[in-house]
């Protein structure tokens, strides 16, 4: 019969967590970041904050995935807390929103580097990012061992683009030019606390992607362990990648002109050597492309577990005889990511519409640990989270914060968000229907 095969080690899904994180992020978003919070210090705190989610979500969700060492990861998290219906409206909106609008809102920041290059206008744009995502889709299908050397090569490559940022950062800074403030009692922002849950929809939309690794959990070696290390040492690596990288675009850059470009590191890098910032948009195109490769080869495990579970396309649990890969549900997902590109392509109204109803179900996902604790005390549970229930808690309440400061903050992008959601309802009940006239 065939399946799929479990090929991945723990070195390859740290990489693919690390990769799925460090995409166009940390290279596009800084200047949102810093309109939103003109301070050195406060800029690094959300930074920080923005680890910190991330490193309490990995410790939450590594006692899921050990409970729970199959493909679909959140997806099957919520299913087992909250029931099926749940279940499906996560991969619903994974499918129409999350990840193909990550994908979408990718092959843009691409496009968007490549004109360091060469022009492109709003077309040409349009038709890279839909042929590097179509492109990495079918090469994502021939298998899951080339996709792991794919994302162990790319994000090795991306890691020492950043590397070689921060030593240029902190070797060439000059302090007649750039006045570094980190003196928290000056200059504070108007409105902190609403600042920095608005800074935090660019970082934490850096940050998205640690949990990628329980996606592919049915194709990892030993599951149960590497799963849950590779999360936990995947939001390691990219927290501290991140907060040193922002230091060194700060020791080059002062904050009134990182505010006003998208390209930061490329400006960064091109402030020092007169050729660095193509080197350096060559090295974070590089990262984007490995980016894409994962997502692309992430999430449909999600839609084929909804399908082998009877609640979605019956065709999207269908497994290539030949590469065994869940082919269809990668396609579909490619073709839904290319009617978004088309449709609703500016970057910042993307990483909007993915990251709340990302952060809206992450939330969840760390609320079905309480759930499952009390609903099933004794399955075995091969990791416990430490610091339980504190650390799961904090990850619960900082994801709520921020999902109620971007309802009021960026409502248009968030009832977007929330009308798709509803859709998954009548969609939910289609599926279900069809299964139970089919069964019968």
């Amino acid at each position: 019969m065939t399946g799929l095969k479990k090929k991945l080690n723990v070195y390859g899904l740290t990489m693919i967590a690390v990769g799925g994180c460090i995409g166009s992020g940390i290279f596009v978003t800084p200047y949102e970041i810093v309109r939103a919070v003109p301070h050195h210090f406060y800029i690094i705190l959300v930074w920080l904050i923005g680890g910190l989610i991330s490193l309490t979500g990995a410790l939450t969700f590594a006692e899921l995935g050990a409970m729970f060492p199959k493909s679909g990861g959140v997806y099957v998290f919520l299913k087992e807390a909250f029931g099926r219906r749940v279940g499906f409206l996560y991969g619903w909106v994974i499918l129409l929103i999350i990840n193909t609008g990550a994908l979408a809102a990718l092959g843009v920041a691409l496009a968007e580097y490549l004109t360091f290059f060469f022009p492109l206008g709003d077309t040409a744009k349009k038709l890279v990012a839909i042929s590097l995502i179509v492109g990495l889709t079918l090469f994502n299908v021939r298998g899951v061992r080339g996709s792991q050397v794919f994302a162990s090569l790319f994000t090795t490559l991306k890691l020492l683009a950043i590397l070689g940022i921060i030593v240029v950062g902190f070797v060439f800074y000059q302090p007649e030019k750039v006045v570094l403030n980190f003196d928290a009692g000056t200059a504070v922002p108007d409105n902190l606390l609403s600042a920095l849950l608005v800074a935090l929809i660019g970082v934490l939309w850096s940050f998205g992607g640690w949990h990628h690794a329980s996606y592919v959990a049915g194709e990892a070696i030993n599951a149960q362990k590497t799963v849950p290390r590779a999360m936990i040492l995947g939001t390691l690596i990219v927290t501290a990648a991140y907060v040193l990288v922002n230091v060194a675009y700060m020791l080059l850059l002062p904050l009134s002109e990182i505010s006003q470009t998208a390209k930061v590191a490329g400006d960064a890098i091109g402030s020092v050597f007169a050729y660095g910032g193509k080197m350096v948009t060559l090295a974070i195109s590089i990262s984007i492309l490995g980016t894409i490769g994962i997502y692309t080869m992430s999430a449909p495990r999600i839609y084929y577990a909804m399908a082998e579970d009877g609640i979605f396309f019956r065709q999207l649990a269908h497994i290539h005889p030949r590469f065994h890969t869940p082919a269809n549900a990668m396609i579909a997902q490619a073709f839904w990511a290319v009617l978004l590109l088309l449709f609703w392509g500016t970057f910042e109204n993307l990483i909007t519409y993915v990251t709340f109803m990302d952060i809206v179900f992450m939330c969840l996902a760390g609320m079905s640990l309480f759930v499952l604790r009390k609903k099933q005390p004794h399955r075995e549970r091969p990791y416990r989270v430490i610091g339980y229930p504190v650390i799961p808690g904090i990850f619960v309440a900082i994801t709520l914060a921020f999902v109620g400061n971007t309802l009021l903050e960026r409502p248009v992008q968030a009832l977007a968000g929330i009308v798709i959601l509803a859709s998954g309802l009548l969609a939910y009940w289609f599926f279900t229907r069809r299964y139970t006239h089919s069964a019968s």
